[in-house]
């Protein structure tokens, strides 16, 4: 298969599919890679980069689209669906539950469309979405603490407070790896920090690595009510594989906040677990709902576009490499947990996942894929 990849256009999108080093992977596996000019420069890799590391480079986006398989970050935009073909592979984060129009388009069209986001190993992680679900979580107590400032619309309160005065109460809804790595970087910024998670196995690990650092919660109806209405920061991070996110957090618990409280929803890209939550972009980030910051921006992690290529390419790369190499069929063969990952192919809804999430009828993809 032809690789591939074009530039990035959805707004504040700044990162690309694959670093120059990846690309020099592939070419050294006798592929060829297309790259559309500037696809890298959000994210500070150059032309010249690419074409050192063997692609070619293409001035249009129809060009990077007429490859056999493309190789984005985010779901095609309004701009790219003219694009979609059969007989095309994309390979991307769909969230396609949170996006039905994509959906029908790569229906229609007939395309195989492979999501990162439902690509699932046997014991239950997302290797494609974990990279940045790490950065996304990194990244939601520095956004929080951002817009807790004053001239920002927020309370005007410092994450960790001074010796004296009392820190921000930072909740975080979900302990996956979203919420772990929110989590996380807010106990080390010394907020005071809660996380709620129905998992016990899992809020047992957060436990044991901080030590008791992070109040660990079950959630119910009134835990999360009280959590939330306590709340300076809340962190939503509530995710399942391929469907929409759950709604957890009910306009009337956001109601209750403080005027000046923020919340950050980072499962915004598949729904929202807040009931207030609408997407934004990196242009305009926040809005308020009766005097509540609402940050729902849903792709965090291209406003550190350097450090979630190169995270990216390190999980994507081994995938890309195989399905070029051998086809979908055999890839799938190879590495089973693509099977799950297949959203599309000729019409059919192939994630049962997103399947139910769409009222489309499921169809198997063994029976399909080759």
């Amino acid at each position: 298969m032809v690789i591939g990849v074009p530039k990035e256009t959805k707004v504040g999108e700044n990162r690309v599919s694959i670093t120059p080093d990846g690309v020099a992977e592939l070419v050294h596996m006798g592929l060829e890679v297309i790259v559309e000019s500037k696809a890298g420069s959000g994210s500070s890799l150059s032309d010249d980069e690419y074409e050192a590391a063997g692609a070619r480079l293409v001035p249009t986006a129809q060009e990077a689209w007429a490859a056999d398989l493309v190789v984005k970050v985010k779901e095609p935009q309004d701009s790219e669906l003219a694009y979609l073909r059969e007989g095309l592979t994309i390979f991307s984060y769909l969230h396609l539950a949170a996006y039905p129009k994509v959906a029908r388009a790569l229906l229609a069209s007939k395309t195989t469309s492979i999501g990162y986001e439902t690509v699932q190993l046997p014991n239950g992680t997302l290797p494609l979405l974990t990279p940045m679900s790490e950065v996304a979580g990194r990244l939601a107590p520095q956004i929080g603490a951002h817009f807790l400032q004053r001239e920002q619309g927020g309370l005007g309160i410092l994450i960790g407070g001074t010796p004296g005065t009392r820190p921000a109460k930072v909740t975080v809804i979900g302990a996956g790896n979203v919420g772990w790595n929110a989590a996380w970087i807010a106990q080390g910024m010394e907020a005071e920090v809660t996380i709620l998670d129905r998992n016990l196995d899992r809020l047992r690990f957060v436990d044991q690595i901080h030590k008791g650092r992070i109040v660990t919660m079950a959630p119910n109806k009134n835990a999360i009510e009280r959590a939330v209405e306590s709340s300076d920061l809340l962190i939503g991070a509530v995710l399942v594989a391929g469907e929409r996110a759950p709604v957890v957090v009910t306009k009337e618990m956001v109601g209750a906040m403080k005027d000046g409280s923020v919340i950050v929803d980072v499962a915004v890209d598949q729904g929202g677990c807040i009931e207030t939550t609408v997407e934004t972009t990196h242009d305009d980030p926040v809005y308020l709902v009766g005097g509540v910051l609402h940050y729902g921006v849903g792709n965090i992690p291209a406003s550190v576009p350097h450090t979630s290529t190169f995270a990216l390419t390190n999980s994507t790369l081994p995938y890309v490499a195989s399905i070029a190499s051998k086809g979908l069929k055999g890839a799938s063969a190879a590495l089973a947990e693509l099977w799950g990952g297949i959203n599309t192919i000729g019409g059919f809804t192939t994630n049962s996942h997103v399947a139910a999430t769409l009222g489309e009828e499921f169809a198997e993809p063994t029976k399909l894929v080759g």
